[in-house]
């Protein structure tokens, strides 16, 4: 992967000042429920960097990095999780990637998003429309992923994340993504929480911890603020004795490299070489995962296409 420079002097000093992206794993009322944060401000920005994203678009796709983040914390060592959705709306769908490392890659399926007028809020339910989120799990050592699905009812992805989970894995949970913009559209701040109920927990506490929930500080607003997602939580939730139990540094990256698509471009029929030979140059290949561009001239093809017939 090849990242882009974030080219706003304004914005590349902001984020410099702010405490490192990571996700922070806690405890809390009594080890009852399970709650993941994340700070991921710089994550966003360089995806936005990458992507070239609108506002609107880098609002649906910041929050779906996000909650890829969030997501691979229940994977751990070289597992990862893919968050998928289909849908009828104008953006057509987004796919995000994570490693339990913390690495996070994706895309939308249509950027731009083509509306037919401009819009007047970031109501998100009418740009997904309805559809599918499906989230796969890749274990390592198990030969078959695991794979759940339901139907989008909220056209909200933290709203739908928590109906996929009470759905597909009987458990209470909630979702909170938070996105911060400054007047000029910059990403000032960004983040999330996912919380769960472990086993055994208290209804009563689900409850209560879901009613505080509502009256939250804005995260991405704190964490714009130089707030870390350790204190963050902390404060917000300190009177469920939050018990902090692990770190993990989190990134926008892709293990994508001009290598492998060179070696793409070698498994190609000899047909389709022929065909890209006669073709336009310098040829372009794009990886929709982060938005990369790896350029070949034809004299570069021509020896991809020449270890073929030796």
């Amino acid at each position: 992967m090849i990242r882009k420079i974030i080219s706003d002097r304004t914005l590349s000093e902001h984020i410099a000042s702010l405490p490192p992206d990571g996700r922070e794993v806690f405890l809390v009322g009594g080890d009852n429920l399970r709650l993941s944060a994340v700070s991921a401000t710089t994550m966003v920005n360089q995806m936005r960097a990458n992507h070239g994203t609108g506002i609107l678009e880098t609002y649906m796709l910041g929050q779906g990095y996000i909650a890829g983040a969030l997501l691979s914390s229940t994977v751990k060592g070289n597992d990862r999780i893919l968050l998928q959705i289909e849908c009828g709306g104008p953006v057509k769908g987004m796919s995000v990637e994570a490693w339990a490392s913390g690495a996070v890659r994706g895309y939308l399926i249509n950027n731009p998003i083509p509306l037919d007028k401009p819009i007047d809020s970031l109501d998100t339910s009418l740009i997904y429309g309805p559809g599918f989120l499906t989230i796969t799990k890749f274990l390592e050592g198990s030969k078959t992923p695991f794979s759940g699905q339901v139907m989008m009812n909220y056209g909200n992805l933290a709203n739908d994340l928590a109906l996929y989970f009470m759905e597909s894995e009987q458990t209470p949970s909630l979702f909170y993504l938070s996105l911060e913009f400054d007047k000029e559209g910059r990403v000032w701040g960004a983040g999330g929480l996912f919380i769960q109920a472990l086993p055994g927990c208290p209804e009563e506490l689900l409850s209560k911890v879901q009613d505080s929930a509502k009256s939250l500080d804005k995260l991405g607003r704190k964490l714009s603020e130089g707030m870390s997602a350790r204190e963050y939580v902390e404060t917000e939730f300190s009177e469920y004795a939050p018990r902090h139990i692990g770190h993990t540094p989190i990134g926008f990256s892709c293990p994508c490299s001009k290598d492998s698509f060179t070696a793409y471009l070698s498994s190609l029929p000899e047909a389709e070489k022929k065909e890209i030979l006669n073709g336009e140059f310098p040829l372009e290949l794009e990886c929709f995962n982060c938005g990369t561009r790896y350029g070949y001239t034809k004299e570069e093809f021509e020896e991809i296409y020449k270890e073929q017939l030796q």
